[in-house]
């Protein structure tokens, strides 16, 4: 008997028609038409102020009843804890309360296992007791996307994960981003490692979106343009 493949059919995460973004009753993002949907890999890119991170935290209140993993652009970790209760705290919903401050006061054994072996996938096993505050912004930044693969989602939203790590670091860290999550939508700085590691790409300009298409049908000429 011949076996059939299964397809699954895309979940749309987002549907906006028309919108109008912004905060403190003052509009940023005028007439935003965006679908997104499960399964891609989404780089959203634009000049400093033109939206990027409105956009991005209307599309995360939107879905917070979804299991998502966020990286904010202050990277929302609690500085004067250690990196590992930051990474912990990724897997809040999945324990009881009592398991929850009962690691958060006395690590257990088996939880400071898991944890390290998440940042072992960022590089930064040895800090696991180190205090956030104590870290580079490199650092930090590499203890939000472990608390975000700690998290165990599927989508993940970040809003410039890699700004402040290097070229090597960067490429890395997409890589695992993009192995880990099915979905992902992310604030990039850096419109090459959109070209290579999104398959597609939202060009803000002008609080308009102005670029909304798969990344082979775009190279660098064509999005340089938005920061113009």
């Amino acid at each position: 008997m011949t076996s059939i493949k299964q397809v699954h059919t895309p979940e749309i995460i987002a549907d906006l028609q028309h919108c109008q973004l912004g905060y403190a009753q003052q509009s940023v993002l005028h007439d935003v038409n965006l679908r997104i949907t499960t399964g891609e890999s989404i780089a959203i890119l634009g000049k400093s102020g033109a939206g990027k991170s409105t956009l991005l935290n209307h599309l995360f209140q939107q879905k917070r009843k979804l299991n998502i993993a966020l990286i904010p652009q202050d990277y929302g970790l609690v500085t004067s804890l250690s990196v590992f209760h930051n990474v912990y705290m990724g897997a809040l919903q999945r324990h009881s309360t009592f398991k929850n401050l009962r690691n958060l006061v006395v690590p257990q054994a088996g939880e400071l296992s898991k944890v390290k072996t998440v940042l072992q996938q960022v590089q930064l096993a040895e800090k696991l007791y180190s205090a956030v505050q104590n870290l580079s912004g490199g650092e930090k930044q590499r203890v939000a996307l472990a608390r975000a693969l700690y998290q165990n989602a599927s989508i993940l939203f970040a809003d410039e994960p890699v700004s402040a790590v290097d070229g090597k670091q960067s490429t890395q860290l997409l890589q695992l981003a993009n192995s880990h999550f099915s979905t992902l939508v992310c604030i990039l700085h850096d419109i090459e490692l959109a070209l290579k590691y999104c398959s597609r790409i939202i060009g803000i300009h002008n609080g308009r979106v102005v670029i909304d298409s798969h990344t082979e049908n775009l190279d660098l000429d064509s999005l340089i343009k938005i920061y113009e």
